[in-house]
């Protein structure tokens, strides 16, 4: 099959492209193309077909070793009979994203486009579990920290952790969409000839579970994520209770006292103890032991 191909392009300008892409292919496509990948909102997946060529845009989220930041790449292809356009784009900072292992296995197998836009998808899929197993990792990490890392790292990680797999989200299910619609013959090109027979249709519904698996990975992830927060929330919740039992307890012992000092400070005629030789100890022993009395019960009931 040598009049099949994959042509890979890095960051092409402009007559890269128009050098590289098929012949017909609209100007708006070709924009889109050469495109930076920074963009007001991150690029939505879609599969569009377009008469005798397939357009689409894959956005690969990847989990930046040693750090909490998911890097977003894009990949957008575009593919006819005979051959499949591969648009890679290095995100500002970061490397581009690889797939010399998927170009190489392609081209060993003589591929046609529609299955190498299978073991491309197939790749990306891959990449979603395995960023979803290293959110669960995550959560695990902070669910086994949670009681000894201080309050505001805790909600720092579970704020990272959650802004994270909602975007991760707003990109995971458009991508299982587009896959559907290959299930779904909702891709195919104009014409006799189909780009996704049904052999290649079948390795789809493969690809298209495991992005089922990785949306399910998500939203359990995302659960267990939510039970953090709240055994976070109901420990600071229980932190603030001992909080107010301790300056309960403090209003408590001195409220006797206070009222013992105000009984005696009425210098009123007929008080008893106004005639004792000794009513100034008298008044401190009183003190004393109401409020040794008091911490004595409040240790009891563990309130202290």
């Amino acid at each position: 099959m040598t009049d099949l191909a994959w042509v890979d392009l890095l960051d092409p300008d402009r007559t890269q492209l128009e050098a590289a892409a098929p012949t017909g292919v609209h100007p708006a496509v070709l924009d889109r193309l050469a495109a930076d990948p920074p963009h007001a909102d991150d690029p939505r997946p879609r599969l569009e077909p377009h008469g005798h060529y397939l357009y689409g845009v894959f956005v690969v989220p990847v989990l930046i070793p040693g750090e909490r930041e998911v890097l977003y790449q894009e990949i957008d292809v575009v593919a006819t009979l005979n051959r499949l356009l591969t648009v890679r784009k290095t995100p500002p900072g970061h490397n581009p994203p690889e797939f010399d292992a998927v170009r190489a296995a392609a081209a060993s197998a003589g591929a046609s486009p529609g299955m190498s836009l299978y073991l491309l998808v197939d790749e990306v899929a891959e990449r979603y579990l395995s960023l979803i197993d290293a959110f669960d990792e995550r959560v695990d990490d902070l669910e086994d920290n949670v009681g000894s890392w201080p309050a505001t790292e805790v909600r720092d990680r579970i704020s990272q952790l959650r802004h994270d797999m909602l975007h991760v989200r707003r990109v995971l299910a458009p991508t299982r969409d587009a896959s559907r619609a290959i299930l779904d013959d909702r891709c195919e090109l104009d014409g006799p000839a189909e780009l996704f027979p049904r052999d290649v249709e079948v390795h789809f519904a493969d690809a298209y579970d495991k992005l089922l698996r990785a949306t399910d990975g998500l939203d359990l992830a995302r659960d267990l994520l939510a039970g953090v927060r709240d055994y976070h929330q109901a420990q600071v919740a229980n932190d603030q209770n001992e909080v107010m039992k301790r300056l309960t307890v403090v209003a408590s012992v001195l409220l006797l006292p206070t009222f013992i000092v105000g009984l005696y400070g009425q210098n009123l005629k007929g008080i008893p103890e106004l005639g004792f030789r000794y009513g100034y100890l008298w008044s401190w022993t009183l003190i004393v032991l109401t409020t040794v009395g008091q911490l004595i019960y409040f240790r009891r009931k563990r309130w202290i």
